[in-house]
């Protein structure tokens, strides 16, 4: 059998329509019904039609990511797709995979992405926090730029996608002049991403102690299958470790690159993105040449991921 990872993909993998390839699988539907009853909200609805707008408000992306990539996940288990070697996620993403490995109850999960979306929005308010991909220079480029465009504001690179691709985060008037600085220092691109808070930088402290506090009643078990955690690149098996690394993840950066490298260290041979999107294939091409690296986009797409995983 292929020995393999999966992945869940988080905040900028949503889009309107992003369920239609799966939505002939009745454990996707039933896997957004049982999380729109929790929230008392029309994720269906949300991830079908939108509006955009809508879509891309933090405190309903976070749900709508986990709920996807589960619901993908179920209809993997669904069809007889096998366990993976390892699970990671990027960002939110890891709590789906939490969810995945069996370390995180569905039922738990979903009202706490929505409090720890909450407690993001309501720590940098909306219009305040602003997070842009800086494309073409290398990670200690993309610091400096951060350091010398801050102004005493916050500027961060918080996420170190892949070799070329690093995002940056802070209040929104410096991550506007972070963006011009960077393509005055050689960037290809720097694009505002559709978030309406600035992640895994300083500005998140505040969630992350209320993270810290809410995560006290919620029950973690150790994980059936390794989890790969973003803030430390490194596997727990204790509820205290797996909430401590949720915690930091808030305002610490994800370092994807480090995270596919070290799927790969421990075995893997093809990474498989589990949930509507190839936001992460495309990553994790370009950090792993040498991986096979399949993405989930429709039910065809489901069974071939499949079949690969059982050759």
């Amino acid at each position: 059998m292929t020995t393999f990872a999966i992945t869940f993909a988080g905040q900028g993998s949503q889009s309107i329509g992003m369920m239609a390839g799966l939505a002939t699988l009745p454990v996707v539907k039933s896997t957004f019904d049982e999380a729109s009853t929790l929230l008392g909200l029309d994720l269906w609805q949300l991830a079908e039609a939108g509006p955009v707008e809508l879509q891309n408000q933090t405190v309903n992306t976070q749900p709508l990511m986990l709920v996807a990539g589960v619901a993908t996940w179920r209809a993997w288990q669904s069809l007889g797709g096998p366990q993976p070697k390892r699970f990671a996620g990027h960002s939110l993403g890891e709590y789906t995979a939490l969810v995945a490995a069996g370390a995180m109850a569905f039922a738990d999960a979903v009202p706490l992405v929505r409090f720890r979306a909450e407690a993001m929005q309501a720590a940098v308010p909306e219009g305040q926090g602003g997070i842009a991909a800086v494309l073409g220079l290398d990670v200690d480029v993309v610091r400096q730029v951060c350091s010398d465009a801050a102004a005493g504001e916050v500027l961060e690179a918080v996420n170190l996608n892949s070799p070329g691709q690093v995002v940056i985060a802070g209040h929104r008037s410096a991550v506007e002049r972070g963006m011009v600085l960077a393509k005055e220092r050689g960037a290809k691109r720097a694009i505002m991403l559709p978030m309406s808070a600035p992640s895994h930088c300083a500005l998140m402290r505040p969630a992350a102690e209320q993270l810290r506090s809410r995560l006290q009643h919620v029950q973690i078990t150790t994980p059936a299958v390794p989890v790969i955690q973003n803030a430390d690149v490194a596997s727990f098996s204790t509820a205290e470790e797996i909430k401590s690394a949720l915690v930091e993840q808030l305002f610490r950066p994800v370092r994807w690159i480090e995270t596919v490298q070290a799927l790969a260290r421990n075995g893997a041979t093809t990474v498989i993105e589990c949930v509507p999107g190839k936001v992460l294939t495309g990553l994790n091409k370009r950090i792993e040449p040498n991986l096979n690296c399949l993405a989930i986009s429709d039910e065809a797409g489901l069974n071939a991921a499949i079949a690969v995983a059982n050759a």
